[in-house]
């Protein structure tokens, strides 16, 4: 009894959905609101049902209600859009650079987006020398305060924002070099911001040193990091130069136009070896 009516529950559940999916792509197929009316009837559903729905949708800014019966999409569908279509863009533009920064280093290179007080790795190169927890899984996530490329996230933010981040989360702890306190993690994106990169210094896994420089899109706004892993003995303070510089150039194939004047040294010039 129990089975049939979860089963009956998930039917519906995905009737739902496929209802949904009909009145947005009626309304995107469209260049001017529609009205409820000529929406139901596209879409082949009842105007009580297709007004229940379209109300869930304009609540959660899918939708937009124009006037008294009239709809089109939402600005909320292109908010959306653009986060995927960067970091589609990103994603392809970046793995190419990350397998040369492999290559150069040997060890692991990781791209990470931000997902709210969390990092989120999305792709990653692996050294095969070590194990390290931290990037192990491609959808594994990180506090911002513990990883380098988070840190690039925090110093864009105002000190504001900082300190309210510091106050929701309570900075845990993850090793006795964890920026567990305001003041210290302020200090440390004060240096991030003025020298272009950001550290983990053992901070999220004991052994484990981290370099990342950020990634922007064609409007200049920070998208994605990309980061250096490596065990704390192997870890080369010149390596933050070649991170930079495969950093920037994920940016400018994505749009991101770099500041005219400012040159980036060359791996010759990093001295990376």
């Amino acid at each position: 009894m129990a089975t049939r009516e979860a089963s009956k529950e998930s039917k519906s559940s995905i009737q739902v959905i496929e209802r949904m999916t009909k009145l947005i792509d009626v309304l995107g197929e469209s260049p001017n609101a529609v009205g409820l009316k000529q929406l139901a009837a596209a879409a082949g559903l009842h105007p009580s049902t297709a007004h229940r729905i379209l109300t869930a949708l304009v609540n959660d800014r899918l939708v937009e209600r124009v006037d008294q019966g009239s709809y089109r999409l939402g600005l909320r569908l292109l908010e959306l859009g653009n986060l995927v279509k960067s970091r589609i863009s990103v994603r392809e533009h970046a793995l190419p650079l990350m397998r040369e920064l492999h290559a150069v280093t040997g060890e692991a290179v990781n791209l990470s987006v931000r997902r709210d007080d969390e990092i989120v790795y999305i792709e990653r190169t692996s050294s095969g020398r070590s194990l390290m927890r931290v990037v192990n899984i491609i959808g594994a996530r990180a506090p911002l305060h513990i990883t380098a490329v988070g840190k690039l996230f925090l110093a864009e933010e105002s000190p504001e924002a900082v300190r309210t981040y510091a106050e929701r989360t309570g900075l845990p702890t993850y090793t006795r070099n964890t920026l567990h306190a305001l003041p210290a993690l302020e200090k440390e994106l004060e240096k991030v911001r003025r020298q272009g990169y950001a550290t983990d210094n053992e901070e999220a896994e004991v052994g484990v040193r981290c370099i990342a420089a950020g990634i922007r899109d064609d409007a200049g706004t920070l998208v994605a990091g990309l980061s250096l892993s490596a065990p704390a003995e192997r870890m080369k303070p010149q390596w933050s130069w070649v991170v930079k510089e495969t950093a920037e150039k994920v940016s400018q194939a994505v749009g991101h136009s770099p500041v005219a004047g400012v040159a980036l040294p060359t791996r010759k010039s990093a001295n990376v070896e």
